[in-house]
């Protein structure tokens, strides 16, 4: 059946393409046909209806040659332009996509660090040491004069600490003994310069360099806390020869250490906080996202650096009272978290390709001695690591104190003991 049509101006109709519709502009004069297309159903009655439109033979266009088409058999029609909206909704995709990953890029981005000295930074109130790099380490002196001294001891602080938290010797004993004592700021920490590529070889070397910057002479004692404490390990085994002994006092253990048998590094790992578990897992796996992991408000950071109350035993919540209390606490951290920090997590938790029980006996000659101390009731680094080492290295003289917790060597009269047992052979 066809109609012919004169329509009244600019129109559109919907064409079936088989089962598909397709909106397309009619002309002024066309012809409407309708034809069953399809094999009749039960009742006579086709499936579905061809609307063919067609133009005035002598004004033949483009809905004249697309009524042709629409009455071909589907193989022989030319494929369709697939509509435009599909290629706009993947441009949106990927514009979506690319701003999504830049906002991402701009949180896990540490900001820069605030050099001390320099026009944005903080002052530099403290003596500093160039290094052969350029960077400068700041230190503090103690104890009697450095000429006069019988022992020369150089103490490295622990995590989220500086140059102002060195082993409280009380003044009697350094006296006594003939101790002058030298802390400095780690990399990162207070006035001391960031380490572009810190690494748990490079700050043995930093050591090495501080004691030939002060001229200490050819060996020196070492004294090391928590994450200080752990450094003491890379100084053995990379400046060994320059030591007279080393005191590693309630050391953080990296759980990827070889050697380190399974349920002994299970037994330290779960009796951390779940939210320190986590903070320790990032820092090794995906070291690039710690920055990011302890600032974000999703999960809940790292119990050492918020000092959750949690992870203090009986004795560190008494002696927490006095270094929580810090006057220069707020310029531990005035460079930047992530160059202290959260530096620190990265090498001290991170990928070494040795470990502790790798080392040999650095005084085999009996010229000094390696002692470790560790409290029972440490709950921030459990004491199983240190205990197991102790046990695989003969030459390791390990103390471990019954009651104590982690903040141990904060009390003088440990840290008299501490440096007594180093310097003398005390028990």
């Amino acid at each position: 059946m066809a109609q012919p049509v004169r329509l009244p101006g600019r129109m559109a109709v919907d064409v079936l393409y088989g089962r598909r519709r397709e909106r397309v502009a009619l002309p002024q004069r066309l012809e409407l046909q309708f034809k069953a297309a399809g094999q009749p159903d039960g009742k006579g009655r086709p499936p579905f209806l061809l609307v063919v439109l067609a133009c005035p033979p002598r004004r033949p266009g483009l809905l004249h040659r697309r009524s042709r088409t629409i009455a071909e058999p589907a193989a022989n029609r030319p494929p369709t332009r697939a509509p435009a909206s599909g290629g706009m909704a993947r441009k949106l995709s990927i514009v979506l996509f690319v701003t999504l990953s830049a906002l991402l890029y701009q949180q896990i981005q540490p900001p820069p660090p605030k050099i001390c000295g320099l026009p944005d930074g903080p002052p530099v109130t403290a003596p500093r040491t160039k290094l052969k790099d350029g960077r400068h380490l700041a230190y503090k002196e103690s104890g009697v004069p450095k000429e006069e001294a019988k022992y020369k001891i150089i103490f490295v602080h622990g995590f989220d600490s500086c140059r102002h938290d060195a082993l409280p010797i009380s003044p009697e004993v350094a006296q006594e003994l003939g101790i002058y004592l030298l802390s400095f700021d780690q990399p990162g920490y207070a006035e001391s310069d960031p380490d572009p590529a810190p690494s748990e070889k490079s700050i043995a070397l930093d050591i090495e360099q501080l004691a030939d910057n002060l001229q200490l002479g050819p060996k020196f004692h070492l004294i090391g806390f928590s994450m200080g404490g752990e450094i003491m390990w890379s100084c053995l085994k990379y400046i060994p020869h320059r030591l007279s002994g080393v005191a590693i006092l309630a050391p953080v253990g990296n759980y990827w250490w070889s050697g380190i048998p399974s349920n002994v590094s299970q037994d330290a790992w779960y009796q951390q906080l779940p939210q320190d578990q986590w903070a320790v897992w990032v820092s090794h796996h995906l070291p690039w996202l710690t920055y990011w992991w302890n600032t974000q408000k999703l999960f809940p950071p790292s119990s050492v650096i918020t000092y959750n109350p949690a992870i203090l035993s009986e004795e560190d919540a008494m002696l927490m009272k006095k270094f929580g209390m810090r006057p220069y606490f707020p310029m531990i951290r005035q460079q930047g978290e992530y160059n202290s920090l959260h530096r620190d997590m990265m090498v001290g938790f991170g990928k070494w390709d040795w470990s502790p029980l790798d080392l040999k006996d650095p005084f085999a000659g009996g010229e000094g001695k390696v002692h470790l101390w560790h409290g029972a009731e440490d709950l921030m680094v459990p004491a199983s690591v240190s205990r197991y080492i102790s046990e695989r290295l003969p030459w390791v003289i390990y103390h471990e104190l019954p009651k104590s917790g982690h903040l141990f060597p904060v009390d003088s009269g440990n840290a008299d003991a501490i440096v007594r047992s180093l310097l003398l052979g005390d028990q």
